[in-house]
C-alpha cells in the first residue's frame, strides 16, 4: 500500500482506541473497541490447532476488522443496535472501505460479505470469538458495572453461536462456569 493511504487508513482505524464499549476492564475503565478487536484476534491465534481445517489467517483478518464500522458510529451494545444502525454503520464503513487501494477494497469487501452470511467454519469462528469475548471482559469486569440484562445474558450469550464446535461448546460451558461463580460471589458480598 502507497504509504500515504496506509496513514490515511491507520488514521481511521486509531479512531478505535477512542471508542469505548459499554464494558468494562477488570480495573474499572471502559474498554475501547481497538482492545477488544485485538482480543478476539489473540483468541483466533490460541484456537487455532483445534481447527486445522479452517484458514486461521483468514479468521485473524475477519477479528482484526469486525468492528472496523464503529471508527464511523461508536460501540452500540447488540441488545441496544437497531436495524437502522446497523444499515448506518454498514454504509459509512463500506464508503470507507471503497476509498481504499486494491487488492484491500475487493478483500474487505469479500470478508465483510462472508462474515455476514456467517455460512463458512471461518466466519463462524469468528463470530463465536467476539460473542465470547463480550462474556469474558464482563467476567473480569467489577458486577457493579453490569446493566441489569447482563446478568442473565451473560449466562447464555454466544450459544448460538458456538453449536457447531463441540471445542467452542466447551469453552462457553467454562465462561458460564466464570459467570455463575462471579454471580454468586457477588450474592455473598
Amino acid at each position: 500500500m502507497e504509504p500515504r493511504a496506509l496513514l490515511d487508513a491507520l488514521h481511521v482505524a486509531e479512531r478505535l482506541k477512542d471508542a469505548t464499549r459499554h464494558c468494562y476492564t477488570s480495573q474499572g475503565r471502559h474498554e475501547s473497541v481497538a482492545e477488544h478487536s485485538w482480543r478476539i484476534t489473540l483468541m483466533a491465534y490460541f484456537v487455532r490447532d483445534e481447527f486445522p481445517e479452517a484458514d486461521m489467517d483468514k479468521v485473524i483478518r475477519m477479528c482484526l476488522i469486525h468492528d472496523l464500522g464503529e471508527c464511523f458510529t461508536g460501540d452500540i451494545p447488540s441488545f441496544d443496535k437497531t436495524q437502522t444502525d446497523e444499515e448506518r454503520e454498514e454504509r459509512l464503513l463500506y464508503g470507507w472501505v471503497d476509498s481504499l487501494p486494491e487488492p484491500y477494497r475487493a478483500e474487505m469487501r469479500a470478508l465483510y460479505a462472508e462474515m455476514a452470511e456467517r455460512k463458512t467454519l471461518e466466519a463462524r469462528i469468528y463470530k463465536a470469538m467476539d460473542s465470547l469475548e463480550a462474556v469474558i471482559q464482563h467476567n473480569e469486569s467489577d458486577l457493579g458495572t453490569w446493566s441489569e440484562n447482563e446478568y442473565s445474558l451473560n449466562l447464555t450469550y454466544g450459544e448460538d453461536k458456538v453449536a457447531f464446535s463441540p471445542y467452542l461448546q466447551r469453552l462457553r460451558q467454562a465462561i458460564r462456569a466464570d459467570t455463575e461463580q462471579k454471580l454468586a460471589a457477588g450474592k455473598a458480598e
